[in-house]
Formats: structure tokens, C-alpha cells, sequence
């Protein structure tokens, strides 16, 4: 190792600035406070003073003669002495003491040296010491110290002690535990492979949406073969000083060589491995050089060792083909959003550390969670215990999590917020609208809730529907009827009051969304067909999209967007006006309740005889 040079150069420019700064101090500060209180006056003033016998105490000082007023003793005046005789007389006329100081004259070099010289020199022995204590430290730390860790890698070392995680504490992730478990093998085994000559995956890369458990299979992985962790995110790596976050790279691959066998988790890889400038011209020199020795040490280390690269990112699409290629991130494991059965086992595992009581039914918190990933399941079991505390109970009940999953979806009960009767009326009339229109249609999730509390999320109320099974694919006739739903609260609002408010923002969003993706993404279009009319990119945060057309061909889809939801808004208001007594008695009922049960629904729906406009005959 090379021996760290003292920073001879930057201390020299401490001087100087210390050297400036001590001038400034002498010439323009110290004389302010030491001369603060003294005023200077013209000889005759004084002069005037003493024969007014306002003069207290004189004081002879060479040529510059103080004085204080008999009025305040403790501000001082300064005049010059002129050749005045009758000075003594003058003084002792006025009944004044007055005194001469004595003064010894310093030569001005001696007076320099004492001002300016011996504080340099004292700074300079000071700092010299300083700089030395430093300079052991570092030493002592083998070259470690603050001023030399920027070439360090920051990584966290974990062990299986430590952890303790291992996949019975991963759920819902089937394949992605199975596609992991032959690298646990190797490194556990690792001889039954190499004696027929097989080698190890270099490199997995996790891709999924946020809150699936990437990181957490990761540890699994470790804390199942057994060997030492590093945890390093890639935003880590990116340092303001070019060619720090590539020495990074170097020295985690050298621990990394040193405690083998073991695994090398890179978290958010796409923040240091996102696609080069393909014109050679990079805006960021830095990001560069340290995908460049990652790509470098992934392609030097030897997999016969054990070290094995995780990474996880939810961005796969903007990561450097580079880094994807075989032998360097081999294998390339999706996870994604749990099914049904995945989220019932997620929120099984989560419950285990919470108290729950005998009622409590997760298939029917599953079925009720639709899209929600792993983090979201268990951020709703924790919700349930702390709704479970503040109403002074020892264990959580299936109403704990039922709302836990409003309190995610949709946010806490606003209860400061109070509508008036016109309102709370309009919103009632608006939510029956979308479940009534919604249980009159086939192919169409049954309601399953139906409240006009408002949600802290901005919501004034919600209709829930609950599929009865899991669902992976959406017929061209139940998107349609989807859409009919969303403006089913519209039409409710204008069938029954004649006019339009601004409640139904969302459900119109919703519905030109799902109109557009039919025509642009799905093809149930007649008129363009199989035709992809629409990008999609990083699908798995939020799945922005960007038309890929003519502009005469985007301003058709428009056209076609318009035509779709106006027919589903007609659909809606026909099946609305078939059946307004049902409309009127089921929006009475939710108004005096605020929130009523699919069950309850359906009851009032099934009372009595109900013309149902356009059902089909399949529901018979």
C-alpha cells in the first residue's frame, strides 16, 4: 500500500488565509473595540470645556491629550496638544486632575513582531501538531480515516446469525424461491457441480414492482446457504469525486473475494447501470466509470469461489444490455404481485407476530386485497393491530382488517369533515348509481360495500367490488361493462337532480383510461384491430404510455375514446332509469346509514320484482 503523502500544499494555503485574516483583525477590528468609547474633539472645544469647568480628568499622553466631562465620567475625548504655554495654568484654574502618563517608545519592528509574527508562528507549530495526530490516526486505522473512505465500499456485512431470515419467512413468491434454491445448492454443495463441470449463475437480477420482497429473498438466500451478506444500494456508488464510485466497486468485490463463499446484493441496480449514450458522448462521467467496473469485476472474478451477485431493480427496461448479457446477470427472476394464494400465505406470515382473534378469515382479506403486494399486505395487518389498540381490545378481529384494507386503499376515515345534507344526498345518490349499475350488468364483480364517509385520500364515499376468484384476464365485454360502472355515479347525479357535479373526476380518468387501452393496447377496436397504437414503459412503476401514431391516427382514437364512453354513459342512464324506485330506496337507506354491506344491497335489491334493462339471461 502506498504511504499517504501529508497535504503539504493545502496547509500552506491554510497560512496564508490565517495571515490575511490576522492583518484584517489588526487594522480594522482590534482598533474599533479598543477605541469605542473615545471621541475626538478640536484643541479649542477642549479649551472651551475647561473654562466652562466641565472637564473631570486630564490625561497627558505625548502630544494627545484625554479628557472626561464632569457630566459622564465614562465617555472619553481625545484632542491634539498645540504649543500652549498657559496649558498647566489652564488646568489648574479649572480644578481638574490632571497627570502626565509616561511613554515608552517600542521600535515598530518589535511591535510587528509581537502582532503579527508570534500568532503566525504559534498557528503554524499548532497546526503542524494537528496534522501529525491526524496523520497517526489514519495510520492507525490502515489508511481508513475520514479523508480516505471515499474509495471504501460502504456495504453492510450481514451473517446468518444476524439475520435470521430464510424463505419460510418469504411467501407468495413460489417460482421466484425456486429459481433461487439451486443457487442456495451450489454454495451449500458446491462439489456435486463442479464434478460434472457445471458452473454457478454469476449474477440473478430481481425485477418486480416496489414492495414485492426483492430484497427480502435476497436475505433469504443468504440466511439459507448460510454465508456473509453484503447490502449495498447503487445509489451508494455515485460520489461527487469522479472515479470514487468505481474504486467502490473494487474494493466490495475484493471483500467480497476475501470472505467467499458468500453473496453481493446490489439493491436499485439501475441507478448505476442504466443504458449508455449510444453517440459515445456521456453526461455523467462518473455513473459511467462505475458501470464499467462493474462490468470489469463481474467478468474477473471466479464463480468457482462462490460469490454469487443479486441485484434487484424495477426499471429492467432502462438497465445496460451490457449488464444483462450471460455471464454476467445469468438469470433474470420476475417478482411479481402475489395471486390469491400468495397473499392469503403473505398475510399468514405477518399475523404470526400479531395477536388475532378466532373470526379472523385471510382468504377473504386475500380476495378483498386484489393488486396489493407484499409490503401493502403487511402494512394492513399492522393497521389492523393499532386500529385493534385504540379501541382497547387485546386482539385483532375481521372488522380490524377489513378496514385496515380502506385505510390503504383509500386513507382514514375523515371524521372533521363534515358534509352538509345536500351533499351527503348527491354523494349517496352517486355511489348507488356505480353499484346499481354494476350488479344490473353481467360479467361484472359482485359489490361487496357501498359508505359515503369521506377518506382522508379525498374520497367523499366508494363502491367495493370484490371478485369472487382470481382474475388474470378481462374479456372485451366485461371492460366494456367496467366502463358503464364508472359512469354509473354520473348518471345517478343527473337522472335524479338535473344537473352535474364535480365528484365523478376520478371515474371519468378511469373511464377514458380503460377506453383508450382498448384501442390502443388491447385491439377491441374494429376499426384498427391488432394494431399496437401505444408504448408502455417501466411497466412496474405505473405503466406510463406514449401513443405511437400519426397525429390523424391519434386524433381518430380520440374520436373512437369519446364514442365508447358516451355509449357506456347511455347504457348506464337507460339502465338507471328502468329502475329508479330501487335507485330512490337504495340511496334513502345508505343515507341514513353511511355504510351498508353487499349483503344489505342485495337484499334491497332482491326485495321485490326489478326490471333489469339490458341483463343478460345468463344470470338466471
Amino acid at each position: 500500500m502506498k504511504k499517504v503523502q501529508k497535504p503539504r500544499k493545502p496547509l500552506a494555503v491554510y497560512y496564508i488565509i490565517a495571515l490575511a485574516v490576522l492583518i484584517i483583525l489588526n487594522l480594522f477590528v482590534f482598533p474599533m473595540f479598543t477605541n469605542r468609547n473615545i471621541t475626538e474633539v478640536d484643541y479649542g472645544t477642549f479649551l472651551t470645556m475647561l473654562e466652562e469647568k466641565k472637564v473631570s480628568v486630564v490625561q497627558l499622553e505625548g502630544e494627545t491629550i484625554y479628557f472626561t466631562d464632569t457630566s459622564d465620567e465614562e465617555k472619553q475625548y481625545e484632542t491634539t496638544r498645540f504649543d500652549d504655554p498657559d496649558l498647566v495654568n489652564r488646568l489648574e484654574e479649572s480644578g481638574c486632575q490632571f497627570g502626565r502618563v509616561a511613554q515608552e517608545q517600542m521600535n515598530p519592528w518589535v511591535s510587528m513582531l509581537l502582532s503579527l509574527v508570534i500568532p503566525i508562528v504559534i498557528f503554524i507549530v499548532v497546526g503542524q501538531l494537528l496534522s501529525r495526530q491526524l496523520m497517526k490516526k489514519m495510520g492507525s486505522e490502515g489508511g481508513g480515516g475520514p479523508f480516505m473512505q471515499f474509495g471504501k465500499s460502504n456495504a453492510r456485512v450481514y451473517v446468518q446469525s444476524t439475520t435470521g431470515i430464510t424463505f419460510n419467512d418469504v411467501a407468495g413468491e413460489d417460482e421466484a424461491k425456486e429459481l433461487l434454491t439451486e443457487i442456495v445448492d451450489f454454495l451449500n454443495n458446491p462439489g456435486k457441480y463442479q464434478e460434472i463441470g457445471a458452473v454457478c449463475p454469476k449474477g440473478a437480477l430481481l425485477v418486480g414492482p416496489p414492495g414485492t420482497g426483492k430484497t427480502l429473498l435476497a436475505k433469504a438466500v443468504a440466511g439459507e446457504a448460510g454465508v456473509p451478506f453484503f447490502s449495498i444500494s447503487g445509489s451508494e456508488f455515485v460520489e461527487m469525486f469522479v472515479g470514487m464510485g468505481a474504486s467502490k466497486v473494487r474494493d466490495l468485490f475484493k471483500q467480497a473475494n476475501e470472505k467467499a463463499p458468500c453473496i453481493v446484493f446490489i439493491d436499485e441496480i439501475d441507478t448505476i447501470g442504466k443504458k449508455r449514450d449510444g453517440s459515445g458522448f456521456s453526461g455523467n462521467d462518473e455513473r459511467e466509470q462505475t458501470l464499467n467496473q462493474l462490468l470489469t469485476e463481474m467478468d474477473g472474478f471466479d464463480a468457482s469461489k462462490g460469490v454469487v451477485i443479486l441485484a434487484a431493480t424495477n426499471r429492467p427496461d432502462t438497465l445496460d444490455p451490457a449488464l444483462l448479457r450471460p455471464g454476467r446477470f445469468d438469470r433474470r427472476i420476475p417478482v411479481e404481485l402475489p395471486d390469491l394464494k400468495g397473499r392469503e400465505e403473505i398475510l399468514k406470515v405477518h399475523a404470526k407476530k400479531v395477536r388475532m382473534g378466532d373470526d379472523v378469515d385471510f382468504n377473504a382479506i386475500a380476495r378483498a386485497a386484489s393488486g396489493a403486494s407484499g409490503a401493502d399486505l403487511a402494512n394492513m395487518i399492522n393497521e389492523a393491530a393499532l386500529r385493534a389498540v385504540r379501541e382497547n381490545r387485546k386482539y385483532v378481529t375481521q372488522p380490524d382488517l377489513e378496514e385496515s384494507i380502506e385505510v390503504v386503499i383509500a386513507g382514514y376515515q375523515k371524521k372533521n369533515k363534515v358534509l352538509s345534507t345536500k351533499e351527503k344526498l348527491i354523494v349517496a345518490y352517486h355511489e348507488v348509481g356505480h353499484a346499481l349499475v354494476a350488479a344490473l350488468q353481467t360479467n361484472s364483480a359482485p359489490v361487496t360495500k357501498i359508505t359515503i364517509i369521506p377518506r382522508t385520500s379525498g374520497a367523499l364515499g366508494y363502491t367495493m367490488q370484490v371478485d369472487e376468484e382470481e382474475r388474470n384476464l378481462m374479456s372485451k365485454e366485461e371492460l366494456a361493462n367496467k366502463i358503464v360502472t364508472f359512469t354509473g355515479g354520473r348518471c345517478a347525479e343527473e337522472l335524479v337532480f338535473g344537473s352535474v357535479t364535480t365528484g365523478a373526476a376520478n371515474d371519468i380518468e378511469q373511464a377514458t383510461k380503460l377506453a383508450r387501452a382498448m384501442i390502443t393496447r388491447y385491439g377491441m377496436s374494429d376499426r384498427f384491430g391488432m394494431v399496437a397504437l401505444e408504448t408502455q414503459v417501466n411497466p412496474y412503476l405505473g405503466g406510463d404510455s406514449s401513443l405511437s401514431c400519426s397525429p390523424e391516427t391519434a386524433t381518430t382514437i380520440d374520436d373512437m375514446v369519446v364514442e365508447t364512453v358516451k355509449e357506456a354513459y347511455d347504457k348506464a342512464m337507460e339502465l338507471l332509469k328502468n329502475n329508479q324506485g330501487k335507485l330512490h330506496e337504495l340511496a334513502k337507506f345508505l343515507y341514513e346509514k353511511e355504510t351498508i354491506t353487499g349483503e344489505e344491497f342485495m337484499e334491497i335489491l332482491n326485495r321485490k320484482s326489478l326490471t333489469y334493462g339490458e341483463r343478460s339471461e345468463d344470470t338466471e
